[in-house]
């Protein structure tokens, strides 16, 4: 760079500034999208806070969300439901519980910053149905692979719909680069290291079974063009 000032004291003209990289501005829908959902999700669990800590309503409502509204896969081996709908309804409404306002804060944080990163790929209509796919999916998976008679709630299928979307594209894009697949290695191994830690940690109460099943369901969902 040349200084401001020549050697007579003279200013030097300022040539323009290089133009600023384009920085790509999340879609208004997909946007919309994303803060609709968190605030269906926290809207749900404060309610839901509130019980608990007897400051509205009763202290059964968590009880009763999770008997009318989680995933039971005893119910797709024989159990009763509460209504004739549910053994359909709850492929989606788990998606919307959660266990606490820890379960919350992760899963929303993530949803964010995973859904801002499909969205600046996939537009609003890629995001919408991975988020759909990915949440069948987890449902799916755990529905298949787990028949402990407990409620499985949370956004956690969604969530690792969109891991395995992105996962797809990387791959993707570095293979028409011809660059090494290393990074999107090690990026699927950290994932399994984080469940295995999780798995660990909560004593085996972890839904592993949604997390893979939405993640097959993102990766094999994953828009192969740009939106």
């Amino acid at each position: 760079a040349l200084p401001a000032w020549d050697r007579r004291g003279r200013r030097r003209p300022m040539s323009p500034p290089p133009p600023a990289e384009d920085v790509p501005q999340l879609d208004p829908r997909a946007r919309a999208l994303l803060w609709g959902a968190i605030a269906l999700c926290v809207g749900i669990e404060l309610v839901l806070q509130a019980a608990d800590h007897g400051l509205i309503g009763d202290r059964r409502w968590r009880g009763l969300a999770y008997d009318y509204g989680a995933f039971w896969s005893q119910l797709l081996r024989g159990w009763r439901p509460n209504y004739a709908a549910q053994p359909w309804t709850m492929f989606a409404s788990y998606a919307v519980l959660h266990g606490g306002l820890w379960h919350l804060t992760f899963n929303m944080v993530t949803l964010w910053s995973l859904g801002r990163a499909v969205a600046e790929r996939a537009g609003a209509g890629g995001l919408a149905s991975l988020l759909a796919g990915g949440t069948l999916g987890g449902a799916v998976g755990h529905g298949l692979l787990s028949a402990a008679p407990v409620p499985m709630v949370g956004a956690s299928g969604a969530l690792f719909g969109l891991a395995g979307a992105l996962l797809v594209w990387a791959w993707a894009d570095r293979r028409d680069a011809r660059e090494t697949q290393r990074p999107v290695i090690v990026a699927a191994l950290v994932l399994v290291g984080i469940n295995l830690v999780m798995w660990w940690a909560l004593k085996g109460q972890l839904a592993w079974q949604a997390h893979l099943g939405g993640f097959v369901a993102g990766a094999a969902l994953a828009p192969r063009r740009r939106g």
